[in-house]
């Protein structure tokens, strides 16, 4: 393990997003909102955090290995995650002890939109633009930043991209080279976050909410600059923007990028795991709209309307509100947050467990049921008509064994702490799937729960953020073997 040259890299990295506290510091001086001094001095912990960090080792050179790039996936998310929540603890408006300002910054970067603020409409517009920069930075991942600016850093980046990147095929490159696979992701990201910005600007926003939701749309994150979310806007054109951009950004950005170099569209619909996606939402959206017509809760109308967002909303794990879905009638609740565990597409900004992963698994169990019939046939698992190999299966089952058995853990803790069943059980699922938005106490805010809950669900956010083994492989002892 080259300890001092992740020493190293988290300093570049950390100084390098010291820059990020510049666009704030520009809002708070256009506003005059009164938080310049916050991010002013954010930004000076930040280079001066970094820099101490990286000045000792500043001559160290080597090639990162597979441990090292795991190790420094952790640490960049988790030290991030405190060099983030500075302006937040420094801020006046709101006042915000140390845990929950780690806890909003955490939610921020992971693209997980829980939030502990409450009157979100009288914050400063530097804070409200903060916390939508800080989902956009995290939603394609701050490590494939930078990796696309760490050759000029005389860093290499494969290892990193490995590591942080989600789905089943983590060797997956789009380009010949990292760095350019990375800067064409951005490129996508980037001109998705514009046409949004612009959607919304046309569709009725003030160009600053236009801005600010499209990086928590695009990010998916689900942040907005209204306590009411989008329901704020009460406006049909923005929620169908917004689903849109959702949807879209949920899809493995690899489809992007081959829609971008090949000027088609076509293999997005001949793309299994997108079709699988589809298919999802379609019969989830078909089943809450006759739900809420049947039982009065809504007329036809807006039965259908509110049924296409905040199915889209939450199965994306985006997390954006038009209406209390947790106040729905029967089954909606949850079915709706079951919906989030299966999350976005492999390589997309959504949470969740991906939906490849789980097509492999009903693939798998349609198998299991096959071979009772067939007990000495050779049945291979196909996705798009190609053979997966059994170990990529065995790793799915694998992710999905741990990915249960930390959520079990992660309940049982948040119900000892003193929270219901109910409140517990979502908000380990709006945490862990980078969801946002719970139900019980945790429907609106995350305010009331205790500080110790909150530490829990800070390291759930993290959890879900780096698909659970990135993370857990750090406590195992053959890690740290030589």
């Amino acid at each position: 393990m080259h300890f001092r040259v992740i020493l190293r890299v988290i300093g570049l990295l950390v100084m390098v997003f010291s820059m990020s506290l510049i666009p704030p510091i520009v809002v708070s001086l256009i506003y005059n909102d009164g938080e310049l001094n916050a991010f002013l001095y954010g930004l000076a912990a930040n280079i001066v955090g970094g820099f101490l960090l990286w000045f000792p080792v500043r001559k160290e050179r080597g090639e990162l290995k597979i441990r090292d790039g795991f190790l420094v996936t952790v640490l960049f998310w988790t030290v991030l995650g405190f060099f983030g929540s500075v302006p937040f603890f420094l801020s006046e408006n709101p006042e915000l002890s140390f845990t929950d300002a780690l806890f909003e910054s955490i939610s921020g970067l992971t693209t997980t939109g829980a939030t502990i603020l409450l009157g979100i409409d009288d914050l400063p517009q530097s804070i409200l633009f903060y916390r939508q920069m800080l989902q956009w930075l995290g939603g394609m991942g701050i490590i494939v930043l930078a990796v696309a600016i760490m050759p000029m850093l005389g860093i290499g980046g494969m290892q990193l991209y490995r590591a942080e990147t989600p789905g089943p095929v983590k060797d997956t490159k789009l380009t010949p080279r990292i760095a350019e696979t990375a800067k064409a992701l951005w490129y996508i990201y980037a001109t998705l976050t514009i046409v949004c910005a612009l959607g919304y600007w046309i569709a009725g926003m003030t160009l600053f909410d236009a801005i600010c939701h499209s990086f928590s749309t695009v990010a998916i994150g689900g942040f907005s600059t209204h306590d009411a979310s989008i329901g704020y806007f009460d406006s049909v054109a923005i929620e169908l923007i917004c689903t849109f951009f959702m949807t879209v950004s949920a899809f493995n950005f690899a489809l992007h990028f081959f829609a971008w170099r090949h000027k088609s569209v076509w293999h997005y619909f001949k793309d299994p795991e997108a079709r699988f996606f589809l298919l999802m939402l379609s019969s989830t959206i078909i089943l809450s709209t006759l739900v809420l017509a049947m039982t009065s809760t809504y007329d036809w109308g807006n039965s259908i309307r509110y049924a296409i967002f905040e199915t889209v909303t939450i199965a994306t794990t985006a997390g954006f509100g038009t209406s209390g879905f947790a106040d729905w009638p029967h089954f909606l609740p949850f079915l709706l947050i079951v919906t989030s565990f299966v999350g976005g597409c492999a390589s997309s900004t959504g949470g969740g467990m991906k939906v490849i992963r789980i097509l492999l698994i009903l693939k798998q169990g349609m198998r299991e049921i096959q071979r009772l019939i067939h007990p000495n046939a050779v049945i291979p698992v196909k996705v798009g008509g190609k053979a997966i190999q059994e170990r990529v299966v065995s790793a799915v089952w694998g992710f999905f064994s741990a990915y249960l058995l930390v959520y079990i853990v992660l309940m049982i803790g948040l119900m000892a702490t003193g929270l219901d069943q109910v409140t517990s059980w979502s908000a380990v699922a709006a945490t862990l799937n980078n969801l946002g938005p719970g139900l019980g106490d945790v429907s609106a805010s995350f305010t009331s729960i205790s500080d110790p809950a909150k530490w829990m669900l800070c390291f759930s956010m993290l959890l879900g953020r780096l698909e659970v083994f990135t993370l857990l492989v750090l406590f195992t002892p053959m890690f740290w073997q030589r």
